[in-house]
C-alpha cells in the first residue's frame, strides 16, 4: 500500500483518540510527546517502495529506512531468538557506538516470508536521513576529532572480535555524529580479520588527514604492522598524540549541584557533589561531580550515600594530586584500575557497616555512584598546546544513577543501568523491550556495600572533551520515564545561548522531576565545558546547609562518623592525639602510591608550628639550641565530632 504521509499514532495506550497528522509533536487528543522511531532495515535482496505502508505500520522513508507509525504497540519476534542477532544482545553494554534489535517484519508470503531485521538506536538523524560515514566526514573534521576517532576505533576493536564482528569498522556501516563513532549495522560474515586490516584503513586515511597529524598517525601506523595481535604497543603513542592535540584548545568549566527530597518522600537518601556550598574554596571543583542514591530505607540508604560522597572526595583528591605531580602522562588502563580500587575501597567500606550492624539481605545499605572525573594531567606542551590543559573525562557508575552529554543537537546517553533489563539483554535472553515487561525489570543487580568488593563490577569510560557541552549527572528522580530525553531540548540551548543559568537550570530540572515523577529523591550535577579562555563564575555566595544528622547514623563505627562530620577541606587528615587505651579503628586503604602526600595547609601550619617551637627552645636554653624541638601534634590539630544535635533514632522508627 502506498500512501504520501502516514498517520503517527500515539504512544500512550489510554488515549482516546490516537491519531495524528503527520508532523506533528504532541498528540492532539491527550498532550503526550509523539515518537517518531526511525529504523534500520536490513532486508538483503528485497527491494521496498518509497512510500510504502507495510502491515499498516511501518512506513518506508528511504531505501531500508522505516518510520514505526505506531511506537506504542510491541513489535514481532520470535519466542526463541534467532542465533544471528545474539552479537547485537552481547554488544548491549557498547550501546553508545552499536545498533539494537528492536524485531522483525515478515514480509512476503504468509507460508514463506522473508524475515526483515529491524534496527534501532541507529545512526539516523531526527528526520530519518543517515548520518556521513567516517570516510566522507573525515577530510573536513578537526585534528582532535581525527585522533579521538581512530582512538574510539581502537577502543572498540576488542569487544567486536569477540563476537567476531570487528570487520563491521572497516565498512561504510562506520558512521559519526560528531564525537562519536556509531555503527549503522554489524557485519555479521565470517571474516577471519586481522590487524592488518586496522594498517590497511588507517593508512586510506592518512593522505587526508589534518598535516599536524600525518607524521605521527604514520609512524603509529607503521607500528601495526610490527607488534603481532594486539593494539597494546600503538595505544600510549595514540593517547599521547590524542591528549597533545586536545590541550591546544581552552577549557572552562562551571558546575553546578542539588539535590532534593521530592514531594513524597521524608527523607533525602540522595547525596551528590558538588552543591552549591561547596564551590568555594574547594580543590575538587570542578574535577570532581558524582551522585549517590542510597538503597536499604532510609536509616540506610542516606547514611550509605553520604559515606560514599564523603570518602570518594578524600580518595579522589589524592588521585588527582598524585597525577599532577607526574611528569609523564598516566595510562587510561592505569587511571581505570586506580578508579576501580577506590569505589572498591568505598564499597567495602559500607559493607563493613552492614557487617557490624548486622544488616543482611534487603535490610543491607547500600547506594548507587555516578562520578565523573576530570583529570588535570600535565601534557607535555608541543609549541602550540598549554601543558596542564588535558580533556580526559573519566565517567564510573554503578547502580541505576546517569550520565548524560547533551549537546546542541543531540542527548546522548552515556551510561547503562546495572538493572535486571541491562542484563538479560546483554547475557542474550531476550531483548530490551521484553524484558520491560517483567516487574522486577528495574531492580539493581549491584549497588555499593551490597556485597564484597571483588563481586562488584563498576563500568569505567574514557571521554575527551573535545567541543562545547554539558554533562549531565541525575538519580532516577529525573531520569524515570525517559524525562531527560523527553525534556533536554527545553533547558539546554537557553544554557548554551546564556538566557539561564546552571543553577536556573539545575533548579528547573529537579521541579520538572518533582512534576513529572514525583515519587522519588532527585539529584542532578550539571557541568558545563566550553572551549574558550572565558574566566567562569561558579556561584554566588552560597547559603550554609545543615550538617549531617547524627541521629540518623547511632550505630555506626568512629571512623565512619569521623569522615562524614569531617570538614570537606580536610581532605589529608592529621593524626589524631593518643590515647591510653587506644580502640583499633577500620581505615581506608588509598589507591595512589605515595602515603605521604597532604593538603599544603596542613604542610605549612605543621612546619609554623617546628619553626615556633625551635624559637621557643633556643631562647629557653640557648646552650641547648641544637637540640630537635617536640613536634607532637597541638591539641587543635586532632579531628573535631560534633555532638549530636537530636537524640539516636532507632533502625525501627
Amino acid at each position: 500500500m502506498i500512501t504520501s504521509t502516514p498517520i503517527i499514532y500515539c504512544p500512550n495506550i489510554n488515549c482516546s483518540n490516537p491519531s495524528n497528522s503527520w508532523g506533528r509533536q504532541e498528540c492532539e487528543a491527550c498532550q503526550t510527546k509523539l515518537i517518531y522511531r526511525y529504523l534500520w532495515a536490513v532486508a538483503p535482496g528485497v527491494e521496498i517502495s518509497v512510500g510504502e505502508l507495510l502491515g499498516d505500520r511501518y512506513y518506508v522513508v528511504a531505501p531500508q529506512v522505516w518510520l514505526d507509525t505506531k511506537p506504542g504497540e510491541l513489535p514481532f519476534m520470535y519466542e526463541e531468538l534467532p542465533d544471528d542477532i545474539m552479537p547485537y544482545l552481547h554488544l548491549y553494554p557498547q550501546r553508545l557506538h552499536t545498533p539494537e534489535v528492536y524485531g522483525f517484519y515478515q514480509y512476503g508470503e504468509e507460508t514463506y516470508p522473508t524475515d526483515i531485521l529491524l534496527l534501532d538506536n541507529v545512526p539516523l538523524d531526527s528526520e530519518g536521513k543517515l548520518l556521513p560515514t567516517l570516510v566522507e566526514a573525515w577530510p573536513t573534521a578537526a585534528p582532535v576529532r581525527q585522533v579521538y576517532w581512530l582512538w574510539q576505533m581502537m577502543q572498540l576493536w576488542k569487544p567486536l572480535s569477540e563476537q567476531r564482528v570487528a570487520f563491521s569498522l572497516f565498512t561504510n556501516n562506520l558512521r559519526v555524529e560528531d564525537w562519536r563513532l556509531r555503527l549503522l549495522e554489524l557485519d555479521l560474515q565470517t571474516h577471519n580479520t586481522k590487524l592488518r586490516d586496522f594498517k590497511i584503513f588507517w593508512s586510506n586515511l592518512i593522505p587526508t588527514a589534518h598535516p599536524h597529524i600525518q607524521e605521527p598517525l604514520t609512524e603509529i601506523c607503521q607500528m601495526i604492522g610490527d607488534i603481532g595481535e594486539s593494539l597494546e604497543a600503538i595505544a600510549p603513542k595514540l593517547n599521547q598524540l590524542l591528549l597533545e592535540q586536545a590541550a591546544q584548545l581552552p577549557l572552562s568549566f562551571q558546575i553546578m549541584g542539588a539535590t532534593d527530597t521530592g514531594p513524597v518522600r521524608l527523607h533525602n537518601e540522595d547525596c551528590c557533589y558538588p552543591t552549591e556550598q561547596d564551590l568555594v574554596s574547594n580543590q575538587l571543583v570542578p574535577h570532581l561531580a558524582m551522585i549517590c542514591d542510597g538503597v536499604g530505607g532510609h536509616d540506610g540508604g542516606e547514611v550509605a550515600s553520604q559515606l560514599a560522597v564523603q570518602s570518594i572526595k578524600r580518595l579522589v583528591q589524592n588521585l588527582l594530586t598524585e597525577v599532577e605531580q607526574q611528569q609523564e602522562l598516566t595510562s587510561p588502563d592505569l587511571v581505570n584500575k586506580q578508579l576501580e580500587e577506590i569505589i572498591r575501597v568505598v564499597n567495602n567500606m559500607i559493607a563493613t557497616e552492614n557487617d557490624e550492624q548486622g544488616r543482611e539481605s534487603r535490610q543491607r545499605m547500600g547506594t548507587t555512584l555516578v562520578m565523573a572525573v576530570q583529570l588535570p594531567q600535565q601534557v607535555k606542551p608541543s609549541p602550540e598546546s598549554n601543558p596542564n590543559n588535558a580533556h580526559e573525562l573519566y565517567i564510573a557508575n554503578v547502580g541505576d544513577s546517569r550520565a548524560y552529554w547533551l549537546s546542541r543537537n543531540t542527548c546522548k546517553l552515556l551510561t547503562v543501568d546495572d538493572n535486571v533489563a541491562s542484563r538479560e539483554v546483554r547475557l542474550g535472553h531476550c531483548l530490551y523491550w521484553q524484558t520491560l515487561q517483567r516487574r522486577d525489570a528495574g531492580a539493581l543487580t549491584q549497588a555499593l556495600g551490597t556485597r564484597d568488593g571483588e563481586f562488584i563490577r563498576p563500568t569505567i569510560q574514557r571521554f575527551l572533551i573535545e567541543e562545547e557541552g554539558l554533562l549531565l549527572l541525575c538519580s532516577d528522580g529525573l531520569s524515570d520515564n525517559n524525562w531527560v530525553e523527553n525534556s533536554w531540548a527545553e533547558y539546554t540551548p537557553k544554557v548554551f545561548r546564556g538566557e539561564i543559568s546552571l543553577k536556573q537550570a539545575v533548579e528547573s530540572l529537579i521541579d520538572l522531576a518533582n512534576e513529572k515523577n514525583g515519587h522519588d529523591n532527585t539529584s542532578v550535577v550539571l557541568v558545563h565545558y566550553r572551549l574558550s579562555p572565558e574566566q567562569l563564575i561558579l556561584s554566588n555566595i552560597p547559603t550554609p546547609l545543615p550538617p549531617v544528622r547524627e541521629a540518623l547514623m547511632p550505630e555506626l563505627s568512629e571512623a565512619s562518623k569521623e569522615l562524614l562530620y569531617s570538614n570537606d577541606e580536610e581532605v589529608s587528615e592529621p593524626e589524631p592525639e593518643p590515647r591510653d587505651n587506644p580502640e583499633p579503628e577500620p581505615k581506608l586503604e588509598t589507591v595512589v602510591d605515595s602515603p605521604k602526600l597532604k593538603p599544603w595547609m596542613f604542610m605549612v601550619g605543621l612546619l609554623l608550628i617546628l619553626l615556633v617551637g625551635a624559637i621557643v627552645a633556643v631562647w629557653r636554653n640557648w646552650e641547648n639550641f641544637q637540640s630537635t624541638p617536640d613536634d607532637s601534634p597541638a591539641p587543635w590539630q586532632s579531628p573535631m565530632i560534633p555532638s549530636p544535635s537530636e537524640p539516636p533514632v532507632s533502625p525501627n522508627s
